[in-house]
């Protein structure tokens, strides 16, 4: 049961005055459902109503509060009817205009009497206008006090409108005043040390702070107790691994010799490392939870079957759950070609498989009599059970949801995961996203590997890209054209991938042309991605459906139209589509003027560099966190209050208090857990 401050806190918010439930379907769409929720959602701005501003003094743009007194009224009947009146304060003037208006509203703006307005301030012919303010009418010689506090704007949606958001916020700051003490976490000790107030108090002035007051800095102390939840929650889930049994498989000595000794190549040393470090793991009775981060092209697939061989030497089972059809059947056919020399089946489930086909592998699995299963969402399967599953491994993890893992998990005992990604997660988020897992990093590329070129170009030059292209398919070459939408935008100047696949078909008549995107349905992308990979299509106009895992050795080029709309690390991945067989690769920028400094600087970065961890950790400092790890389909507890850009100098703070907290605090642990990571404690432990 809840403590009673706890309880408090989680309290519908249709407790609050004025909340019904059609209010509270409303709140819901905003993530309001608690007195809690109502706390947490903070201000994203504030604006200031502390002080009246005089007019000579305002500038475009500025939202302020301004006092003066009406010289002039009258309603503009065109070009829209419109009621102007025109206030001054001695320092000069300036026309409130009103679109919506009735005449009680026109008959308060009386000559010389008093208005004070509040909105942002723009240009009007020769002067300057507030186009619907807040305002009110002050008679007599009355004195109006400004506000004390900056007005607090909060995130909001249909029939939620900002005073009520304010009015449930001073409800339920009520709620809490009077059990205030009992609502902080953390120890007066660390307070102390961290120089913060305490955490009710620091509510109340992120709500309504004083004009002066610095906000980052309550926001940090909020964001610490966030971090401090996430990495009490990350420490219990490798605390429970560590309690739990998995097989211990004993290291590899009968297929991988012969593996490694049939190879055209050497293994690089990073893959060598990765792999025995892997091995180690396995042979422990507790099971590996393992990251393996590698940029395209380091070799992660042989790894994986390595981890996969011992497993099988050990007489049981692997499962390889691969995010699309395309991939999955890329992956099972590199597999099956580097087991065919160890006499090792490899089979593959995918949902457009014929039911019989799926059938026949589920009962194979079943039985034990299949050892190597690669496979899509169709392992996920009620009716696809395992005999003796001990390794999971899944390839590009962020593309799967937490259900989906845990269900996977759960049809071994306590198997082994393995988790491979071409993503490269920045130290930082790492440290906080990752702290449940181990992780390593294939920080080398095969000798011999080409670097990318990269080049940015201008869209007026696309006739000499068009040339380029001719002159690469005659040489048997074939080429990605990518766009970043399916179909024309009103509001976006992009080219779209379906005007493109046309202008490339007129402009290049004597080329095979195909077009793939994700509306398309899973068997015309099948078709259209194996045409390409034949070779039967010499340029493919895609979205960025085909930035994970495509192999096709013989593209070299690829053009990336509007690349200031994806982030690097992203760019970076398509970019490794190309430079997978012996020929030069290029990759070109074909980006649209005029281009932001930002965009400039950003593009300019990646055409300069091939090292996806150097570019990830300025992606990171330049977009924020989110493209790397796909937090809504990861599991990831989305952060409420913390942003890891901006905080992310408390985290070795965090974990130092972590380590406090867990050895002299134990019970402060579960109170801070349901604090901040709320419904989503259930997936902790995927």
């Amino acid at each position: 049961m809840l403590p009673s401050s706890m309880a408090i806190l989680q309290r519908s918010v249709t407790d609050l005055k004025g909340v019904g439930s059609q209010l509270a379907a409303k709140l819901a769409n905003l993530q309001i459902k608690t007195i809690q929720d109502v706390l947490f959602h903070l201000p994203t701005k504030y604006v200031d109503r502390t002080r009246i501003h005089s007019i000579a003094t305002v500038r475009l743009n500025d939202t302020v509060v301004v006092e003066g007194s009406v010289t002039k009224v009258s309603v503009v009947p065109k070009p829209k009817r419109s009621l102007t009146v025109k206030i001054t304060d001695g320092s000069g003037d300036i026309t409130l205009k009103f679109f919506h208006f009735n005449m009680q509203q026109q008959a308060q703006f009386k000559q010389n009497v008093r208005v004070r307005c509040f909105g942002q301030i723009k240009a009007f012919r020769n002067g300057l206008q507030i186009i619907h303010p807040e305002y009110k009418v002050i008679l007599d010689d009355a004195i109006v006090p400004v506000e004390e506090h900056l007005t607090p704007i909060y995130a909001s949606c249909d029939g939620v409108s900002q005073n009520l958001l304010r009015n449930l916020v001073r409800q339920s700051l009520a709620i809490i005043n009077p059990i205030a003490e009992s609502l902080e976490l953390l120890p007066v000790s660390v307070c102390r040390n961290l120089n913060f107030i305490s955490w009710h108090e620091t509510l109340q002035l992120l709500h309504a702070p004083p004009p002066d007051l610095d906000v980052v800095n309550l926001q940090k102390r909020m964001a610490f107790e966030e971090l401090l939840a996430q990495h009490l929650i990350l420490k219990q889930k490798r605390q429970a691994l560590a309690e739990q049994t998995a097989y211990a498989l004993s290291a590899d000595n009968t297929f991988l010799p012969v593996l490694l000794e049939k190879l055209p190549f050497a293994l690089t040393a990073a893959q060598t490392r990765v792999i025995n470090t892997i091995s180690v793991d396995m042979q422990s009775s507790h099971p590996m939870v393992r990251l393996v981060q590698g940029d395209v092209g380091s070799g992660k697939t042989l790894v994986a079957v390595a981890a996969a061989l011992q497993a099988i030497a050990g007489g049981k089972q692997v499962a390889f759950m691969a995010p699309t059809e395309i991939l999955a059947e890329q992956h099972w056919r590199n597999i099956s070609k580097l087991c065919q020399h160890l006499k090792i089946s490899v089979s593959l489930l995918t949902g457009k498989m014929a039911a019989k086909e799926k059938q026949k592998t589920s009962h194979a699995l079943g039985s034990g009599q299949d050892k190597f299963i690669i496979g899509t969402h169709a392992l996920l399967q009620d009716n696809v059970v395992f005999k003796d599953l001990a390794l999971v491994i899944i390839d590009e993890q962020h593309r799967f949801g937490v259900d989906q893992r845990l269900t996977l998990r759960n049809k071994g005992m306590q198997p082994h995961q393995l988790i491979l990604t071409a993503t490269p997660i920045p130290r930082t988020l790492a440290m906080t996203f990752h702290a449940d897992m181990d992780y390593a990093v294939i920080d080398e590329l095969p000798p011999g590997r080409k670097p990318i070129e990269t080049v940015l170009v201008n869209s007026d030059r696309r006739t000499e890209i068009l040339q380029r292209i001719r002159n690469l398919v005659q040489s048997g070459q074939q080429v990605y054209w990518v766009c970043t939408i399916i179909e024309q935008s009103e509001v976006l100047d992009c080219t779209p991938a379906e005007q493109a696949w046309q202008d490339l078909c007129l402009a290049l008549p004597d080329l095979k042309i195909g077009l793939l995107h994700g509306r398309m349905k899973s068997q015309e992308k099948d078709q259209v991605m194996q045409e390409f990979s034949n070779g039967n299509t010499n340029v493919l106009v895609a979205t960025t459906v085909i930035e994970v895992g495509v192999d096709v050795p013989n593209a070299s080029l690829m053009v990336i139209e509007n690349p200031e709309r994806l982030g690097l690390a992203q760019l970076h991945q398509l970019r490794g589509r190309v430079g997978r067989g012996n020929a030069q690769s290029y990759c070109v920028l074909l980006y649209k003027t005029p281009l932001s400094e930002r965009s400039i600087e950003r593009l300019k970065f990646l055409r300069d560099s091939n090292d996806g961890f150097a570019i990830a950790e300025f992606d990171l400092q330049m977009r924020g966190p989110g493209e790397f790890l796909g937090t809504k389909q990861s599991g990831v507890a989305q952060m409420r209050i913390a942003d890891l850009v901006r905080d992310r100098e408390l985290l070795p703070r965090v974990s130092a208090v972590g380590e406090v907290i867990s050895q002299d605090y134990p019970e402060l642990i579960p109170k801070l857990i349901r604090r901040w990571i709320r419904d989503q404690v259930q997936y902790a432990v995927v």
